[in-house]
This record gives C-alpha cells, structure tokens and sequence, in this order.
C-alpha cells in the first residue's frame, strides 16, 4: 500500500522549490503507508509525492510517473488488476487511429491510467477494475485531476490551506493542520480542475431494486466469478498471504487463493509462483473461537498457517496507535482495528506484504444477523446498497489502515468490481437468509433454522469443512474472543467519569458518544486530530450494525440495542463455538 501527496491551484508567488520541504514533510507523516521509497515531482503548477509500497515491478515502478513527453505526471495509490488487459485494448484503438502505442517507462500496473486519461478522459475511467485514488497533473498547465474507487476501498482526503492551495493525500494526518476544511474525497467520483466539479465515473444500475429483481445466478456461476476475482487479486512479486479468521468469507477467499497459489498470475499460470506456498494468518485472545476455526480451515486447505494470540492489556496499549492510524472514533471500527493493527505488525516481520481479506461479503450477500430481521426482498436489497455504500466509511478503512500501518496491503476480492457487479444484480430473494437442511431444527423452537449467506454458503459446497461452511456470522470483534470487547466496556467504565459522559455533548458537539467506550475513543481521536473539522470527516451516530434506520423500522426492539457487537441481535445469534450452532 503507497501513499500520496498533491499541491495544487498554486497562489500567485508561490515557489514551488519553497513549497517542496512542506509537502515533503507532510507526507512524511503516512510515510508508514510506503516504506519501500519516496518520490517527488516538483513543477511551476504543483507538487506530487509518493511512498511507495513495492508489489508489482518493484524493481522499476516508482512514482510518481511522468509521461515520456512530459505532459502528464500521476501518483497512485492502489492496484489496477485488469492493467494487462487494458494495455492491449489501448495499442488497439491507437493502432486502429493510426498512432504508436503508448511508450511505457514502467512495468508498473498503474501506468495505465496515464494512456487511459489521454486517450478517453475521465469517462474511461469506468473500464478500470481495481483499488486506487490517484491525483494526475498536466505541469504546463497547472490542469490537475484526483479520483477515487468505485468502493472506496483506498482512502483519500482533500482540502484548501488559507492560501487557498488545494491539497489532496491519502490520509488525514497529512492533511489536518494545513487545511481550514480537510473532508473525505467520495468513492467513485473524479475532480477535474478544469471542470470544476466532482462527477461520477461509473454506472452501477445494481442499486435500483427493479434493475435486480428475478435475475438468479447459480451456485457454481457465483463460485467460479468469484474465483476469478481471487486469481486477478494474486498479481504480485513479492510474498503474500491470506487473512483467516475461520468465518466463512476470509476461508473462502483462502480456499480460492490456495487453488491458484503454485502460479505465477503475471504469465497466465504457466510457471511456477516464487513463493508457491500459501501462508494464512489468525490472530485473537488465548481460547478465542476465531483461532480455532482458522487453524481447522488452514489444515483442511494445507496452508502454512500462522495464529497468533495477544493478550488484553495489549490491545488496550495499542488504542492510542491504532485510533490515530486509523482516524476514526468509531465503535465498531476500532474494536476491530485493534487486533487486525496487531497482526500486520506480525505479518510485516515475516516479510509479508500483501494479503488477501473477506471484507465485503456481509454487505453484499447480508451477512450481518440483524439482516434475519429483513421483512422483504426490496427491503433487504436497500439496505446491501446502502452497506457497500458505506463500506469506505467502516470495514474498508479498518482493513487498509490497520493494515497499511505497518506497510502492508490488504485486498479484497468480495469488493472486485467485476465481482461486486456480478453479485448485487442477483435478486434480493436469493440473498436473503434463508432455511438450511445442513442445520437441522432449532432446539429452542423445534422449527427450522434459517442462516445467512446461504447462497454463498451453497457456492463452495465440497471445499471447506461443513463446520466452517455453515459456521454462523461472528463480528470480527467478537471472533477474536468475547473478552475483547467485554474488557473493552469494563476499562472505560473505569476511566470515564459519569459527569464526563453527562457532558458529551457539550465538549464534543459534533457527534457526541453516547457511551463510556465511545467517549473514550473520541477522546484520544482528539488528542491526535483536535477541531471540529476533523471530527466531521467521521460518519455520525453509532456504528451498530442494527441501528439503522431501515434495521429499526424491521424491528424496533433494535433501538435497545446499545451495542455493536453482532450478540445484540437476540434470537438470531447462536453463540460462539467454531461449529454450525
């Protein structure tokens, strides 16, 4: 994972050689996002700077890249997984104009936007499948661009200093003390400066429930898309490995990745991968149900499994890091963060740079328990938009920061864009929860027991362990061991005063915490982002995973729910053993 830093819209006078310490040193603060090497490109019209996490041409791919005829400089953060494809249909077109192919000065996979945009603007950059936010400058004109993914899968922020500069970077540390206004750039939109406005890039006729109803996929069509997504997401030169927790998405996406990890995805599979071992890693509190279930999937899939245990008082030591890495005070998100920050640190020392993650699959196919609540198909649909919708805000920023904290790179095949498409068509009734033979009767009621996911659960029938395959949904928080988030409540009970918590809303009006753990978060988001500026650039109200207003007009037994943690929703959830009940 790489990090980026733009100036641009200089103010009359300005020195760029003068401004070249500044935005140097405010890169340096995301720096943790791109060990590997730092580049710069320093212009009469604006500043590029980039920390580069090597993946693909390691060797040759630094950035900032600037076209062969020096008109175009860009700096990105992210993958570009179709980039091969992309090639041969640019030189096509060219060739059909009768003009040369695009001179490549890298073997990078993100020097393909550079032709994409001069050939077709900002409406080719639909045709891209893959994570990125990348900010492109025209140097004799001072024309500057900035775009983010469909998903938001990569983060990226923007403002104006008092100068009135317009300043862009991958995270808000870069950013909080040089703008008056500093706010996330939405996902899937482009900022051109010589149109002015934000516009969307990319058509998604999935979020109208009427374009999706009566369209069905099949079992195995859905497993062989999204093995599919898996193989693009595997192009690497450097070792890479899988997160596993042991619920059913990171084992799927680890049952894909073992199927395809003997080759090399860079010649099409035809020789052998440099690192053709797969390598999984777990990790959670002694005892936790995660870890059991991850290595019960890591010796089914024959992966070289790591699982790592931390103790409670560590993870509370890490809060302060984590918050400010993350750059969030929510709930949900930091319970979370905490044990996945821990982690990449364990990765990044084993040489580890790449991983791939099951972020994704509860927002598209209702993963979550309160999605049991859902009282039709059109309904349920609504609320999967609005989750992926939201995923920028939440799951994505928790997997690439926590991650990126300690250079490495999470990716997400369940939010590929191919795949994403493919799968929020499929009619709502086919996502729903939906009764499961596999599970017998409920004990409590004698009736049947109905389960989550089941239309993915069905696609990968055969692969993983039944125990795994109809494992129910367990929040990441809670996988790692009950006592994390039990511990969590406890400790700031003890450190957050009542008269504290009674004033919330007057220290922080923005967003005020509702509980002693929120206030706590939000405490020490300040410490690192003071101002009401940088508060706003986090989502209000709670997290929790049934507090939304569409889960609240299913059930308003949800407004009592005062916790995220997926235990809240009464009935549904069966408890926290690694097998199916």
């Amino acid at each position: 994972m790489c990090s980026i830093l733009g100036i641009f819209d200089l103010a009359p006078g300005d020195d760029p050689d003068l401004l070249r310490p500044q935005a140097l040193a405010c890169s340096a603060r995301q720096r943790h996002r791109g060990p590997d090497w730092s580049g710069v490109h320093v212009g009469t019209s604006g500043l590029l700077v980039h920390e580069r996490l090597a993946i693909v041409d390691p060797a040759g791919g630094a950035q900032p890249i600037v076209s062969e005829d020096g008109s175009l400089a860009l700096a990105v953060n992210g993958e570009i997984y179709n980039h091969r494809e992309l090639r041969e249909t640019l030189d096509a077109e060219a060739a059909a104009r009768g003009e040369a192919g695009w001179a490549y000065r890298t073997g990078s996979d993100c020097e393909v936007i550079l032709p994409l945009w001069k050939a077709h603007g900002a409406e080719g950059l639909a045709r891209l499948n893959g994570i990125y936010a990348f900010a492109l400058l025209e140097p004799a004109t001072g024309r500057w661009v900035v775009a983010r993914d469909p998903v938001g899968v990569i983060p990226l922020y923007w403002g104006r200093d008092e100068a009135g500069r317009a300043w862009v970077a991958s995270e808000l540390k870069a950013l909080a003390d040089r703008c008056v206004e500093p706010e996330a750039f939405p996902p899937g939109q482009v900022y051109d400066s010589a149109v002015g406005e934000l516009r969307p890039f990319r058509s998604r006729p999935w979020r109208s429930y009427g374009a999706v109803a009566g369209r069905d996929l099949a079992p195995p069509a859905l497993r062989t898309a999204l093995e599919a997504a898996v193989h693009r997401q595997l192009m690497s030169d450097v070792p890479y490995g899988v997160l596993l927790s042991g619920g059913l998405d990171s084992s799927i996406v680890a049952a894909c990745a073992a199927r395809f990890a003997r080759h090399r995805v860079e010649d099409d599979d035809r020789s052998e991968a440099w690192w053709p071992r797969l390598h999984s890693f777990a990790i959670g509190l002694e005892g936790s149900p995660d870890l059991a279930a991850a290595a019960r999937v890591a010796a089914h899939l024959g992966t070289a499994h790591h699982g790592f245990t931390y103790t409670f008082e560590e993870g509370l030591d890490a809060l302060p890091d984590v918050i400010r890495h993350i750059e969030t005070y929510d709930v949900t998100t930091i319970r979370a963060s905490t044990p996945m920050f821990l982690l990449a640190r364990r990765i990044r020392a084993m040489g580890v740079k790449m991983v791939l993650s099951g972020e994704g699959a509860d927002e598209v196919f209702g993963g979550y328990l309160y999605f049991h609540r859902a009282p039709d198909p059109e309904a349920f649909h609504d609320e999967t938009v609005r989750k992926v919708e939201a995923l920028h805000q939440f799951d994505c920023l928790r997997a690439n920061k926590s991650m990126a904290a300690w250079g490495v790179e999470a990716r997400v095949p369940f939010l590929d864009l191919e795949f994403l498409d493919l799968a929020m068509s499929i009619d709502p009734a086919r996502r729903m929860p939906a009764v499961a033979p596999e599970l017998g009767r409920d004990p409590v009621t004698g009736g049947p027991v109905r389960i989550e996911k089941a239309l993915l659960r069905r696609a990968f029938e055969g692969v993983l362990p039944p125990e795994i395959l109809w494992r129910q949904k367990e929040q990441f928080s809670d996988g790692v061991g009950y006592g994390w988030i039990d511990g969590l409540k406890a400790h700031a009970a003890r450190v957050v005063a009542a008269a504290e918590l009674a004033g919330a809303g007057e220290r922080f009006p923005i967003n005020p915490p509702a509980t002693a753990e929120g206030y706590l978060y939000r405490r020490i988001f300040e410490d690192h982002f003071p101002g009401d500026a940088a508060a706003r650039t986090v989502p209000g109200g709670p997290s929790i995973a049934c507090s939304t207003p569409a889960a609240l007009a299913w059930d308003a037994a949800f407004a009592a729910a005062a916790d995220p943690s997926g235990r809240a929703v009464a009935g549904v959830h069966r408890g926290g053993s690694p097998g199916a009940g």
